[in-house]
């Protein structure tokens, strides 16, 4: 954890909650490592009917069984999360997204959740991928049945990205490449912006805040954060991409900050 994300607000109120009691801790303790056992099972259990199915379904009956079996298995992970008490997050804002075709939603990237927290409410929603996300037991099989992108090549990357969006399927993006290391946002690359101007597609910004660096970068799956970790989800506006990618970039990394500082300031005095 680097010392900007120690710094941000939402750190900050995490640190001024009470210690737990020796029974709460044994309970977040359980909590905690069912609800990571939980996502990993879930995980698992989908991915190999998936390489299967990926490998005897065409493209244009796949695809959509992938994307939404991933949703699901996420929505049912976070439904486990919530009631053991590890997680409390509404995501109630993402449902005026789902029915929408032909768009590219673009997130800030504080955690390694909140690309599970978008798809659990986005079920015909496409992401770029990490390529090496591929090969992994435990998502390989539900990527490549879905449809998602893979990251390796840029102009591949965006041809087949933008192809997605126009025959309607919502794109899932996070401008800023790979987690925060630096609160707000980190500086955002273009690749998304010549996407969505490829694709004649509007972007909408989707606003994520955490009040545990849990996930952030650098910090291990299994290392264990204060309960519950609390996710805050809203819409932000709404965009059409410029003619000028970096101009449109610039102005977009503009407005995340801002927005995103704005909410981190609201919370220290409230806290």
């Amino acid at each position: 954890m680097t010392r900007a994300e120690d710094d941000s607000p939402r750190t900050r109120r995490r640190r001024t909650r009470a210690v737990p009691g020796r029974a709460g801790s044994l309970r977040h303790v359980a909590a905690f490592y069912v609800s990571v056992a939980v996502f990993g099972a879930s995980c698992l259990l989908w991915s190999l009917p998936a390489s299967l199915l990926y490998r005897v379904l065409p493209r244009r009956l796949g695809e959509p069984l992938g994307q939404l079996g991933i949703s699901a298995g996420f929505r049912w992970a976070l439904w486990v999360m919530r009631i053991t008490g590890a997680v409390r997050a509404d995501l109630s804002a993402l449902d005026a997204l789902r029915d929408e075709r032909s768009l590219v939603v673009a997130s800030n990237h504080p955690t390694m959740m909140d690309a599970v927290l978008l798809i659990s409410r986005l079920p015909r929603v496409v992401c770029i991928t990490k390529a090496s996300l591929w090969d992994s037991p435990f998502l390989g099989g539900g990527v490549r049945l879905a449809g998602y992108v893979r990251n390796d090549a840029p102009l591949p990357m965006i041809r087949r990205a933008a192809e997605a969006v126009r025959q309607g399927r919502q794109l899932m993006v996070f401008p800023e490449g790979s987690r925060t290391s630096r609160f707000p946002v980190d500086r955002f690359s273009r690749g998304f912006a010549l996407t969505a101007r490829a694709a004649g597609a509007p972007i909408q910004t989707v606003l994520i805040e955490a009040d545990s660096p849990y996930l952030g970068k650098g910090w291990p799956l299994l290392r264990r954060p204060d309960l519950p970790v609390v996710f805050r989800v809203r819409l932000g506006e709404r965009f059409a991409p410029g003619r000028d990618p970096d101009a449109f970039v610039a102005g977009l990394e503009t407005y995340f900050r801002r927005e995103l500082r704005a909410a981190g300031a609201e919370g220290s005095e409230a806290a």
